[in-house]
């Protein structure tokens, strides 16, 4: 049974309330004076804590996206896995389609269509589960052969890339900007930042570590290609992402600007926090911790032909407003950086819930304009 199961709620829903009866039934029973009594007293509450707390932290696991799986949960990287080629030397798709994802939409041909995908990084050797929006145009006959532009959307870590579904709700704000001819019929990849469970990689090098950008800068576009009709023209692809997404998102487009062309952070860092969470990125290397630095980049090395926005609240994200004021200012030519400024917000699923349609339409103008 899934972590992120309702299975798993409800079974520990019926678990809570049949313990709680049974403590309402026992309870008189140990009403009595003496040492065993008041053990068997204080055991029942222990006994009825624990059930109520594993509902809670269950359900705030799904709603905030902790962990995906169990063995995120326990620590156990269940990322890595070797790649086998088949006869003659071929490799296998580097895109799995595991099936697709009911969100709403309605008819593929009317709205588009969320597929459940797997991607296998044959250059990293790292696997991730994620999402692929494709947009009505995709299924009908008249746009048979055509490519279309790819967002790549990176949550937060720790997060679920199903957040993007059902707590950020991309697919449904690409779909309905696509409907009203807002924005060009678009691929839309959702994903996670991490590629090792039980660590955050920061969508960095690592030395003698996880290659997470090379997973995301070269794995990602190869596993597209293997399955969707992608467009591949320089910078025709985006990315978006919030919090440590936006700061991956930001860094794909700044290491990469031939492949995208433009990038957008929510509530971004503009560095690669070391904690215990990530460990050592930089292996002692003060360069390679400066590259891992975006404002760092824009003063002090080329500056990429990519546009870029950051998303901001004045008030709610003061210190995350400061760095992305920052960072705008150190932006010269021909790397653009364009703002969006929020009076009030928060570092929460509400407020880039409300910025992504925006942004959305934002990065669909600045991709066509490169072309």
């Amino acid at each position: 049974m899934g972590l992120t199961s309702q299975n798993l709620v409800l079974l520990l829903v019926c678990i809570a309330i049949a313990i709680c009866a049974l403590v309402l039934w026992l309870w008189p029973r140990v009403a009595r004076k003496g040492v065993l009594a008041v053990a068997s007293r204080l055991g029942l509450l222990l006994v009825s804590q624990v059930s109520l707390l594993a509902v809670l932290l269950v359900v705030a696991n799904n709603e905030f996206g902790f962990y995906s799986t169990w063995n995120e949960l326990f620590g156990r990287n269940s990322s890595h896995q070797e790649l086998q080629r088949t006869e003659g030397g071929k490799r296998p798709p580097a895109l799995v389609v595991k099936g697709q994802e009911s969100v709403g939409l309605g008819a593929k041909e009317k709205a588009g269509r969320v597929d459940r995908i797997e991607i296998r990084g044959p250059v990293s050797g790292f696997s991730m589960d994620g999402y692929a929006y494709l947009p009505p145009q995709y299924f009908q006959k008249e746009h048979a052969k055509e490519r279309f532009p790819v967002i790549v959307a990176v949550t937060g870590q720790p997060g679920l890339s199903k957040n993007l579904i059902t707590q950020i709700k991309v697919p449904q704000a690409a779909s309905a900007a696509i409907v009203k001819k807002q924005m060009r019929p678009t691929i839309v990849l959702m994903v996670r930042p991490s590629v090792v469970a039980n660590r955050d990689t920061n969508c960095t090098d690592v030395p003698g570590g996880p290659q997470a950008l090379t997973f995301f800068n070269q794995d990602l576009p190869i596993a597209v290609n293997d399955v969707y009709r992608a467009d591949n023209s320089k910078g025709a692809w985006g990315a978006v992402g919030n919090s440590t997404g936006g700061y991956c998102a930001l860094k794909m487009a700044m290491t990469n600007p031939a492949r995208y062309g433009a990038a957008a952070g929510l509530s971004a860092d503009f560095f690669a926090r070391q904690d215990g969470s990530t460990g050592d990125l930089y292996a002692g290397n003060k360069q390679i911790k400066n590259e891992a630095d975006l404002t760092w980049r824009l003063a002090h090395m080329p500056p990429p032909p990519v546009s870029l926005l950051v998303g901001i609240s004045k008030k709610g994200e003061e210190k995350y407003y400061k760095q992305a004021m920052h960072f705008a200012q150190k932006a010269k030519a021909p790397t653009k950086v364009d703002k969006l400024v929020r009076d009030e917000g928060g570092h929460n699923f509400q407020t880039w819930r409300e910025e992504y349609p925006e942004v959305l339409r934002w990065l669909d103008k600045e991709l066509a304009a490169g072309h």
